[in-house]
């Protein structure tokens, strides 16, 4: 039996693909009412499966006329990893959302399983040789250097 979660991003995935669109607008409540469940559980959802190292921005506005849009990026562009390197990764990134984002990448094509290992190497906190609190900064300069070799080929 499918988790909760699971089915509700499935759901959104072929409202999506059934529209033939990269950008969905929904209700918060309507979605949580069809499923039977708190508003809480769609949010859930919207911040674990529909983020930006998965390809998706979401865009939310609360209150009475509150919705939900999400968009697919177009993950197989120079612009989405243009994106990833002055929008998401910032001055800092983690190792997990760094791995998350290669992950994705990866699963598009955009590098090889060998790129991957490669650049995960690379920014592996054992292979950063500084204290914690700047390995993340230093990890994110790495992590943008490599990326936009993608982009000037």
């Amino acid at each position: 039996m499918a988790r909760l979660s699971d089915v509700i991003e499935q759901f959104i995935k072929e409202l999506m693909r059934d529209a033939n669109t990269d950008m969905l607008e929904i209700q918060r409540n309507e979605l949580a009412d069809h499923f039977n469940c708190a508003p809480s559980q769609i949010n859930y959802v919207l911040s674990t499966r529909f983020t930006i190292d998965k390809g998706y921005y979401i865009v939310s506005r609360r209150g009475g006329g509150g919705f939900i849009r999400i968009k697919k990026l177009d993950t197989d562009t120079r612009s989405y990893i243009g994106y990833l390197i002055f929008e998401y990764i910032g001055d800092s990134i983690s190792q997990l959302d760094a791995s998350r984002v290669l992950a994705n990448i990866e699963e598009k094509g955009i590098v090889t399983p060998r790129e991957r290992a490669i650049m995960e190497a690379a920014i592996n906190g054992k292979s950063l040789n500084v204290f914690s609190p700047s390995k993340d900064v230093v990890r994110a300069k790495l992590f943008k250097s490599m990326l936009s070799v993608l982009i000037t080929g």
